[in-house]
């Protein structure tokens, strides 16, 4: 996690037992607690929406799992608050669960509509029930005690409360600052580059989605005992937008956004409902207006929201390089030079009545560099999609290490060995090229979530940082481990791409079009790491446009012409073909 960040948890800590003892007014208190309620719902949507790019209305409903929970156990079973803190959380991580499993496989605008509709639904569940009181809700909720000592409502309840918060902020940022952030990352920039780095998206998504409505749970639980009342009106779909809208305001994707966000908002309608009526000669929710004026402001003037601001003068500092003695990660057995890692035979892929890849068939030996050309839309993406399970072929064999590959994931496929880069770079443009290159090992490790947020996965951080900058020197990028990836030019990106593909210790490369945008010497020191994987055994499928460096560094040539097979051989031989020139090379003169 970079110093500011530990700085800001620091200065937080600190700063509670001052504000506790500051003798500031019972209302400022009150707000204080509203304020570090709030904050820790809308920290769930920093993740969910923010960081993991998945928009929901929902997290006030799980804020109400939390709160009538409580408030009926305790008023109905006479169980004790600290009790039903876990039960409410159960039933939360259970609804949260099953939601996510119906809504996650969605895109696009469904998916924040069915949290709409799944908030309208508990909205009204709780609304209609005799046994939480309808629409009057549940009264006289007991206060938080500890060994016989009233938190009550005031200094005490808000030191609880903040000390909370900073718990769940702490282990958000150590989560993002892990393999499992890393792969939650990644969820922004769709599923196709996470996939291909082993990546099981879904899951991932349904993990934030049920994280951030534990956060809301846990929200839910504090606010039952500090109003000693629950009613639906607090779990509608009005408070779902207005916790999306505190996010944004602060910053969706930032941590420190939600406390900024949350207080902002809780303050101006306070305020606003003072004072607009004051100013208009009558009563309304004027409020209202003015948020949704200000909203539009921030997204046309300010984006990123109000952190944003802040963040940007506070210098990044380069991550602190404590790697140097970690164990090295395991690496996989490769296959005796000259074995057969890749057979592709009779593949055939056909969209309707479009034949974009037509009974092609060739194969790849270990210590192998075999070239894929052919003119623009020859079908080389497509087979290459075929090969790495992003397309199911229609027909056909694609055997990795004799097995048939077929129908299988992308993410499974690359647990298997093989690994790939992308004709138009996918990366995660906010992370470093570190960062980046990492991902790349996500499947050589094996913490999660829980480690990650309580601190206990560092050794093997170190062993993934250690091998990530080990492949960046590889490749002689060595220099631009701190930068930030989305400042890099695109020859950079490129070899960072290829630095990724090599983290996750392939038996089969796969490098589409790795020297578009590299300069004469880049392409020359792209040629010489070629050389130098082939040297170590390694198989490698290249599709390239650039023909002296294929003629270069490849051992064999498939050309591929609108789908289908059109010549294979070694290059010299292939240079020659007269179909080939014609088609591709140019006739002669």
């Amino acid at each position: 996690m970079p110093k500011h960040q530990h700085l800001g948890l620091l200065i937080l800590a600190l700063a509670i037992p001052v504000i506790a003892l500051l003798p500031l007014p019972d209302f400022w208190i009150t707000q204080l607690n509203m304020i570090g309620m709030y904050s820790m719902t809308v920290l769930g949507l920093v993740l969910l929406t923010g960081v993991g790019g998945l928009t929901s209305f929902g997290q006030a409903a799980f804020v109400g799992i939390g709160a009538y929970t409580t408030a009926w156990l305790t008023l109905n079973l006479g169980m004790s608050p600290w009790i039903t803190l876990f039960i409410g959380l159960a039933l939360t991580a259970g609804s949260a669960l099953i939601v996510g499993l119906i809504t996650l496989r969605m895109s696009g605008h469904y998916l924040p509509l069915a949290t709409i509709a799944w908030g309208l639904s508990l909205y009204y569940l709780m609304g209609n029930l005799d046994a939480l009181g309808k629409y009057d809700g549940l009264l006289g909720i007991q206060s938080l005690s500890v060994a016989g000592f009233d938190i009550g409502q005031g200094r005490a309840f808000f030191v609880l409360t903040w000390f909370i918060l900073l718990a769940f902020a702490a282990a958000l940022l150590h989560l993002l600052d892990s393999r499992a952030g890393r792969a939650i990352r990644s969820l922004k920039s769709g599923s196709q580059m996470a996939e291909a780095m082993g990546i099981s998206t879904f899951r991932y998504k349904v993990t934030i989605f049920v994280l951030a409505a534990l956060f809301a749970s846990v929200a839910g639980w504090l606010l039952a005992h500090f109003q000693r009342t629950v009613n639906p009106s607090a779990f509608g779909l009005k408070m779902g937008i207005e916790y999306l809208f505190m996010a944004v305001i602060g910053g969706v994707g930032h941590v420190w956004g939600a406390i900024v966000g949350a207080g902002l908002i809780r303050v101006l309608e306070d305020q606003l409902q003072v004072l607009l009526p004051k100013l208009m000669g009558t009563s309304g929710s004027y409020e209202v207006i003015v948020f949704g004026v200000a909203l539009v402001v921030m997204l046309k003037y300010l984006p990123d929201g109000l952190w944003s601001m802040v963040g940007k003068h506070i210098p990044a500092k380069p991550r602190k390089v404590d790697w140097q003695h970690a164990a090295a990660l395991p690496e996989r057995a490769k296959p005796a030079n000259g074995e057969l890692v890749l057979d592709v035979q009779k593949a055939r892929m056909q969209f309707g009545g479009l034949v974009a890849v037509n009974d092609i068939s060739f194969q790849i030996h270990a210590g192998q560099i075999v070239g894929l050309i052919g003119p623009n839309g020859a079908g080389k993406s497509t087979t290459f999609n075929l090969i790495t399970g992003v397309l199911p072929a229609t027909s056909g064999e694609v055997r990795f290490q004799g097995r048939n590959v077929i129908g299988t994931p992308s993410r499974d496929i690359a647990q298997l060995g093989m690994a790939r880069t992308f004709q138009h770079v996918k990366m995660i443009p906010d992370m470093t090229v570190l960062e980046n290159v990492a991902l790349g090992a996500h499947t050589r490790g094996r913490k999660g979530v829980l480690p990650a947020m309580l601190r206990t996965n560092r050794a093997e951080e170190r062993q993934l940082f250690r091998e990530a900058q080990r492949q960046l020197e590889r490749i002689g990028m060595g220099e631009y481990l701190h930068e930030q990836a989305g400042n890099l030019a695109m020859g950079p990106q490129r070899l960072m791409e290829i630095a990724r593909a090599l983290c996750a210790d392939p038996t089969l490369l796969l490098l589409d079009e790795p020297a578009a945008g590299l300069r004469h010497k880049e392409k020359q020191a792209l040629a010489d790491v070629l050389r130098q994987l082939k040297g170590e055994g390694m198989s490698i499928l290249l599709v390239e446009h650039d023909m002296d460096l294929v003629m270069q560094i490849c051992d064999h040539l498939v050309v591929m012409e609108f789908g289908t097979l059109l010549t294979q051989g070694p290059p010299e031989q292939v240079q020659q073909d007269p179909k080939v020139r014609a088609a591709y090379l140019g006739t002669e003169h």
